[in-house]
């Protein structure tokens, strides 16, 4: 097991720390620490790739997890702001959406023997999902409150983007027979 690989394991395994401690009422600082296990498992993400193809250790364990650890992490740090009426119904619902029509999408690529790499818009949906659960749990009012909107809109702007520019860039891999 390489470093990535294990930072990888170690994100999806502070996912129910996250969640307990947005969810439970553990302690007066649940949404500080919360938010520091959000922030810590983001910088694995980051952390991971670049130590991959740093070292030339990318994988196929990796290439699979990683991308699920993010959809599982994104996901559950939505549903718990979902949970907290901390953020709207339909944006959850987009953002899920999304991650769930782009992984049946690469299901078919790699199935046909395609694989698909990741885009720019992909990188930018990620960052702003990131940024946007980040002020939502950080929570700070006053100020923020605009940034935190704006970054729901931006958020779920890219998503909407990344998935149309996503299917019409492999349109080809939905005509492919194998």
């Amino acid at each position: 097991m390489n470093v990535p690989n294990t930072l990888t394991i170690i994100r999806v395994l502070l996912i129910p720390f996250f969640v307990a401690f947005m969810l439970c009422n553990i302690t007066a600082y649940d949404n500080y620490i919360a938010l520091a296990i959000f922030i810590v498992a983001s910088l694995t993400d980051t952390l991971d790739g670049y130590l991959a193809r740093k070292n030339n250790q990318v994988t196929n364990f990796g290439k699979f997890m990683d991308p699920l650890a993010d959809k599982l992490l994104v996901c559950s740090a939505l549903i718990c702001l979902l949970s907290n009426g901390m953020i709207s119904t339909v944006v959850v619902l987009i953002i899920i959406a999304r991650e769930f029509i782009i992984s049946g999408f690469r299901l078919v690529a790699v199935d046909n023997g395609i694989v698909i790499a990741a885009s720019w818009w992909g990188k930018a949906k990620t960052i702003s999902q990131m940024i946007m659960i980040i002020l939502l749990i950080a929570s700070f009012g006053g100020i923020f409150n605009v940034l935190e909107t704006a970054f729901v809109y931006i958020a779920t702007v890219l998503t909407v983007i990344s998935l149309v520019d996503y299917i019409w860039k492999n349109r080809a891999v939905l005509n492919e027979q194998k």
